[in-house]
């Protein structure tokens, strides 16, 4: 299924005042999920520029834009252990976007929740990876990091995604769809989804597997 790599994250480290947790990474059969590196912003930030991953998404004003995001993402790893992992193929090496876990960073009916999500360049669509980075996630979820329950949201047009929710067990309940309070009002991508995994049905799943 998944193999974590280093120290388990909730052993924190403590500098000065601050406590940062120790980063894990996860490998699969084909990919390696590890913390960022500063190498991994450019490709990062290519992604900004391709109109299929952005179908879905609201655009970034400029690069210091996306690098806040990548500085958010890494300050997660920081805070938790874990967070939206860079993901890369074990073959090549090459990054090809990111799969992880994350806390839900807006007020909404069903948070304090934690997120698993992914976001790949469109050259690796259709093979497969955001399912089987989703489903490593899932498991370091319930049986690494103690967690009870996972969502995962989008915006209903988005098909391929909610089809990896589907496909890692998760489950929508009509009634949970809700307004994203950070997407501006009269957007189309202002409605989202919201599809939900327990750690009971997890281990039920597994058991099945």
């Amino acid at each position: 299924m998944f193999r974590a790599i280093g120290r388990p994250c909730y052993h924190p480290r403590k500098i000065a005042t601050v406590i940062v947790m120790t980063p894990i990474a996860l490998r699969t059969p084909r990919l390696l999920l590890r913390p960022w590196c500063d190498e991994d912003a450019d490709a990062f930030a290519a992604m900004f520029d391709d109109p299929a991953v952005m179908e879905f998404l609201l655009p970034a004003k400029d690069r210091a834009a996306i690098d806040a995001i990548v500085g958010r993402i890494r300050t997660h790893f920081d805070q938790h252990g874990y967070g939206w992992w860079a993901a890369e193929l074990q073959e090549t090496g090459a990054f090809i976007g990111f799969i992880g876990l994350v806390h839900i960073p807006f007020e909404a009916h069903f948070t304090p929740a934690v997120e698993v999500g992914w976001r790949l360049a469109s050259a690796y669509w259709g093979q497969g990876y955001a399912t089987e980075g989703a489903r490593a996630s899932l498991a370091a979820a319930f049986t690494q990091l103690g967690l009870d329950e996972i969502v995962s949201i989008t915006v209903p047009a988005n098909q391929r995604s909610w089809r990896v929710m589907q496909r890692i067990g998760m489950r929508r309940d009509p009634a949970d769809d809700f307004d994203h309070p950070r997407v501006p009002d009269g957007s189309a991508m202002k409605r989202h989804v919201l599809y939900r995994i327990g750690r009971l049905r997890w281990e039920e799943m597994s058991e099945r597997h």
